[in-house]
């Protein structure tokens, strides 16, 4: 064979290699190119998958919040409710009041009373003192100056303590720190309306205040304990009415 047609065969021949190893590089290329896509496919919907993730539970703690936020707005309308009641029935319980001093004041004078000790005689200039000072400290307390209304009674039983107004006076101080929420101070003044004056028509209406305040101070065995206390001490009164539909 000619020396010129040896190399061209040769050169053939290099030429189909080099092209092989050209195609074998290339569809190389071709499957890591895959590959590496597959594997950022895989990575972006790993990362998809834990966004969404992430997302659901903030969603859900969203909605326990829109639901916790709900509760407490319900609670709040509820406590202003009974808030409101509460000063209703203070109020009630003036009105009330009022009435049996009027009734009181058209009735002679005798020795004494079941709610205190005896009082001054009527139309004296003593006695006239005496009931415009418990008028004047409820006066306070109806037109909502409870802390004024606490000091005027407070000086009352101070400066009168055996009069037949004093349980009541007593009573009403203890409703005046009520309605300022000092409550302590509120279950002191009713426990002496309780101890010192058991029979006193205020008597019931001062444990239910008690019970109101140990409530409202968080402590409902207390609260309960009172309830139940109201309803065998003074199981016709008014107030033991209520205590029965709370300890239902």
């Amino acid at each position: 064979m000619r020396p010129a047609l040896l190399s061209r065969c040769a050169l053939g021949l290099l030429c189909a290699a080099s092209c092989i190893s050209v195609a074998q590089a290339g569809l190389f290329d071709d499957n890591e190119a895959r590959r590496q896509i597959r594997d950022m496919q895989a990575a972006f919907e790993a990362k998809l998958e834990t966004q969404s993730k992430a997302q659901l539970e903030l969603a859900t703690q969203l909605m326990g919040l829109r639901e916790e936020i709900s509760r407490l707005r319900g609670e709040i309308e509820t406590l202003n409710y009974e808030n409101a009641q509460a000063k209703k029935r203070l109020q009630d319980l003036y009105l009330d009041l009022d009435g049996r001093l009027a009734r009181m004041e058209s009735t002679p004078a005798s020795g004494g009373s079941a709610s205190g000790g005896a009082g001054p005689a009527e139309n004296t200039p003593e006695a006239q003192a005496e009931s415009q000072a418990y008028e004047n400290a409820l006066a306070q307390f109806k037109a909502g100056k409870y802390a004024a209304a606490a000091k005027a009674l407070a000086d009352f039983v101070r400066v009168y303590p055996n009069s037949e107004m004093t349980p009541g006076a007593q009573f009403w101080l203890g409703n005046a720190y009520y309605a300022q929420k000092q409550c302590r101070e509120a279950i002191d003044a009713q426990l002496v309306v309780t101890t010192r004056w058991p029979d006193s028509t205020r008597a019931p209406d001062a444990l239910l205040t008690i019970a109101n305040c140990q409530r409202d101070m968080g402590n409902q065995t207390a609260s309960r304990r009172t309830l139940t206390n109201l309803i065998e001490k003074y199981p016709t009164s008014q107030a033991a009415t209520q205590a029965r539909q709370r300890v239902k």
